[in-house]
């Protein structure tokens, strides 16, 4: 069975083409690989980050991200101690990287399901997913926020 086929036009074209990629592959061993694979990629995270903060509430694993604008632009780090979880944040790292902070929040969730790796992810896996996503959605409304004052 395959995975929902992604939301058009998600408004970032890194995220579109990801989810793609995991959604045209009905092997679930192909797209945790994948992921796992994003993850290896993700650069190490600063220990100034490591602080509670930046760390994503909801998660069985540690998960950290962090969200900055730089000329309206945002640019993301992160990093989790969990492989699957590390490779989880990496795609919504690499998906979000060079977004405004209005199209972060413009972001559908559904985008998560249209991955195709709910269905093969634990539900607590599953659910930090999204929690991830929610606080990098957080975190660019409160750089907006801030960005207008």
């Amino acid at each position: 069975m395959s995975a929902t086929p992604p939301p058009r036009g998600s408004g970032s074209p890194a995220l579109d083409q990801m989810v793609e990629r995991l959604s045209g592959s009905s092997d679930p061993r192909r797209r945790y690989e994948y992921v796992l694979w994003l993850g290896k990629k993700l650069q190490p995270l600063p220990d100034t980050f490591r602080q509670d903060t930046y760390k994503v509430k909801g998660c069985a694993s540690q998960v950290y991200v962090v969200g900055e604008l730089r000329e309206g632009q945002l640019h993301w780090q992160g990093d989790s101690d969990a492989a699957i979880t590390k490779g989880l944040l990496a795609f919504l790292i690499q998906g979000m990287e060079g977004l405004t902070p209005e199209q972060v929040v413009a972001l559908d969730p559904a985008i998560l399901t249209a991955t195709g790796l709910q269905a093969s992810l634990t539900p607590s896996r599953a659910n930090g997913f999204l929690n991830i996503f929610r606080m990098m959605q957080a975190q660019a409304r409160q750089l907006q926020d801030a960005a207008a004052d």
